[in-house]
């Protein structure tokens, strides 16, 4: 029986990467310099793979921004904008694609699969031309074999995958027309790597998805065309995750691979198929890598004993591993010193996920280990008897829930007419996502009072300050709808899983979300319920400085649920709906003080969707029914705004016209506006506002350039119900890049008013 993991996190301990990528764009540290921090993670995964025995030493899941990004690096399939020489080296041709320069816009980014990761969009067009670009994956592996390690196990995102992932940018252009030259570039770079190691890991997670059969039988052409051409002396590991492949089980069976991999974790399903596999090597995803809950040891090896007698496999075709890449949890438990004993002793980072495959194989291997599986079921029961989890009251409010609490008073029309009234906003209003840059200042003052070093006095004078600040220049901007600027906030989830019950924080538990933006989901351990008001005092006091209308910020149920480590004790809908009672409570408050415009946050709406389509009617059912929850006991009067992003909502674009929000923000300029292709068909019946600029970019846009995609959206909105915002928060942008941006932003509005008046 062998070991191995899918990926482990690649940020290091301290988010040592983040700091030395933001450092090198800045010019503050060379490139050499850069690089040497990241040899310095790979080195620590290696020794960490090493020190738990591992069979396999996984390598090449290292990434400077993200793997998809990397593959398109590697494949040559870099836009046409960026090949250019104002690009110093490679590294800066491909932070460019990922962030973007003046003259250049940054590449499309959107979820991984149902995950808060995100990716770089790979684009692809008639005529395109492909070469193994770059050698990232060999350099990786000579690395390790230079460093002592033997075994090696390079991985790479499979090229159906790829493909898939990746848009035309031709909507008249079929990319999978693109898929022998893509194929022809993976033989060659597969024969480069072929010398370092036997096995190779790919991986083709949309196999979990619902494919055509187009691209099942691509599937079948392209990796006997791999297999034909692979070395001998090399053997396969097709690697799928995040779901079951049960509707694509036929064609994997019909795949000239070697080894299989299956997350039985979110696929539990596949292990009444296992035999069907028995020919092939099989890596079972036994370990969760989405989530931090310490996993039951011993149910697992029963688990493992029954699927071994049951489905007569044999133990030396077994592979032990986790569901997926750990790069979706955090580093290390140890790092946490001032967690409770008892919610930490539930818990498993990634460093601890490898500890328990280690643990399991010497258990399968007859080694004595009796002490630390008596230790572990000790702590699954404790877990599972603790009075931390419950909130005596929370089921009788959820019970409480009736059909009334889900819907307005009254219809998006009338109320319309009624918000008009009361805030006499102009053609074309403007306004923020709800962030404003979090300066060194605003970091170091939130740390401050974290230490005790600031007393609460001093510490509310300060972020006081700085909302009269963020105030202050939207006035001199000329914004319609003003946001206070979340100064407080370390995080738009964390902030709100402090403050309520049943959840806890992390020092140290950093999750990569993309490039260098790493966030602390916190963690769901029990019932939620909201203490007291979390946002009145810092939203009435910016409100008490202007006559504009400040709008108050909120996270929502599902975004809450989603960006958060959950309990894996009830159905998600049951968590969901705490979550909407415990907003709806803010939401009501936040009337009572007079705030007039309300904005809940959803984000992760569509990241929640389930990969199956099967799933989909279900999960949104409640999810929306979350939302409505969390915001329909409320006046007329009072505007609900929500906010997605980075996420294809296209299809699911008449559920969100079920939440009815009064207005909704969206994402869309990345993806060129491609989203409102989606109102030519389907007549959105409130008010949107599509992101006309893209935050996660240095470069600032131009009046004329924010003005075309204005008229752009003009076609398919009416400009009544248009509004004008960026496509997401503004935290991480610097404030030069941040007033220019919204100032040229302001200004085409005006000029839209002035033209359609």
């Amino acid at each position: 029986m062998y070991t191995h993991v899918l990926g482990l996190p690649r940020i290091g301990a301290q988010r040592e990467l983040k700091k030395a990528i933001e450092a090198y764009w800045k010019g503050n540290i060379s490139l050499e310099q850069l690089e040497q921090t990241g040899k310095n993670i790979r080195q620590q995964n290696l020794y960490l793979q090493k020190e738990m025995n591992f069979d396999f030493i996984t390598v090449g899941d290292f990434s400077y921004y993200d793997q998809v990004l990397d593959m398109s690096m590697t494949l040559g399939a870099i836009p046409k904008r960026f090949q250019t020489s104002s690009t110093k080296s490679e590294m800066d041709t491909y932070f460019a694609m990922a962030r973007g320069t003046q003259n250049a816009k940054a590449m499309e980014m959107t979820k991984w699969f149902d995950t808060n990761y995100h990716y770089i969009v790979p684009e692809f067009y008639k005529g395109q031309q492909f070469s193994l670009n770059s050698n990232k994956i060999i350099v990786e592996l000579k690395e390790a074999k230079n460093s002592g390690f033997a075994n090696l196990k390079p991985i790479l995102i499979g090229p159906l995958t790829y493909l898939y992932l990746g848009k035309s940018q031709d909507k008249n252009f079929d990319k999978w027309s693109l898929i022998d030259p893509i194929i022809d570039i993976y033989i060659e770079l597969l024969i480069k790597i072929s010398p370092y190691c036997e096995w190779i890991q790919i991986d083709e997670p949309i196999l979990v998805l619902n494919l055509p059969s187009k691209i099942k039988e691509l599937f079948i052409k392209a990796y006997k065309k791999i297999k034909k051409h692979l070395p001998s002396n090399n053997k396969i590991l097709l690697a799928t995750y995040f779901e079951d492949i049960l509707d694509n089980k036929d064609t994997v069976l019909s795949l000239p691979i070697d080894g299989l991999h299956l997350d039985l974790i979110r696929g539990k399903k596949q292990l009444n198929y296992l035999h069907e596999f028995k020919n092939t090597f099989l890596s079972l995803g036994i370990i969760n890598g989405r989530n931090i809950w310490k996993a039951n040891l011993n149910k697992i090896l029963d688990d493992i004993k029954n699927i071994l007698s049951s489905k007569s496999l044999d133990i030396e075709r077994i592979m032990l591993s986790t569901s997926c890449s750990l790069l979706h949890v955090p580093i290390d438990l140890e790092y946490e010193k001032k967690l409770s004993l008892e919610l930490k002793s539930w818990m498993s980072f990634a460093k601890q996920k490898c500890e328990e495959l280690k643990i399991l194989k010497q258990a399968l291997e007859g080694k004595d280990v009796s002490k630390i599986l008596e230790e572990n079921q000790k702590t699954i029961d404790s877990r599972q008897k603790s009075t931390l989890r419950t909130i005596t009251n929370i089921q009788d409010k959820l019970s409480q829930i009736n059909t009334k609490m889900f819907q307005r008073q009254s219809s998006y029309k009338e109320r319309n007419k009624k918000q008009r009234s009361i805030l006499n906003l102009p053609l074309f209003p403007t306004t923020t996502i709800g962030s404003f840059p979090q300066t060194p200042e605003i970091r170091k003052t939130r740390l401050l009072y974290k230490k005790g070093e600031l007393n609460e006095q001093e510490y509310k004078q300060k972020i006081k300050k700085f909302i009269d600040e963020v105030i202050q220049r939207q006035e001199e901007l000329g914004l319609d709808v003003f946001v206070h600027g979340e100064p407080e906030r370390n995080d738009m989830v964390e902030y709100f899983g402090q403050q309520l019950k049943g959840y806890c924080s992390t020092e140290n538990g950093w999750v990569q979300s993309y490039g260098t933006r790493c966030v602390k989901p916190p963690i769901i351990y029990g019932d939620i319920e909201r203490p007291s008001p979390m946002t009145i005092e810092w939203i009435t006091y910016a409100q008490s400085k202007t006559t504009k209308p400040v709008k108050g910020m909120l996270t929502g149920p599902i975004t809450m649920l989603c960006w958060s480590f959950v309990r894996d004790d009830q159905p998600r809908k049951d968590t969901a709906f705490q979550l909407a009672l415990a907003i709806r409570e803010e939401v009501k408050d936040l009337e009572k003080a007079n705030i007039k415009v309300i904005q809940i946050d959803e984000p992760a709406l569509r990241e929640g969707l389930p990969l199956k389509q099967n799933k989909w009617s279900e999960y949104l059912s409640w999810a929306i029914n979350a939302f409505k929850l969390a915001t329909s006991g409320v006046k007329d009067e009072t505007q609900i705004h929500t906010h997605m992003c980075y996420s294809d909502f296209e299809d699911i674009i008449e559920w969100i016209a079920k939440m009815d929000a009064d207005v909704i923000s969206i994402e869309a300029s990345r993806s060129k506006m491609e989203l409102l292709e989606v109102f030519k068909e389907f007549n959105y019946p409130n008010e949107i506002g599509p992101g006309i600029y893209d935050i996660h970019s240095p470069r600032v846009p131009s009046i004329e350039e924010i003005k075309e995609l204005l008229e752009l959206a003009l076609k398919v909105i009416p400009k009544e119900k248009l509004w004008v915002n960026p496509d997401c928060g503004l935290k991480t942008r610097e404030w030069p890049e941040t007033l220019a941006s919204l100032k040229n932003m302001v200004s085409a509005a005006k000029m839209l008013r002035e033209k359609y008046k």
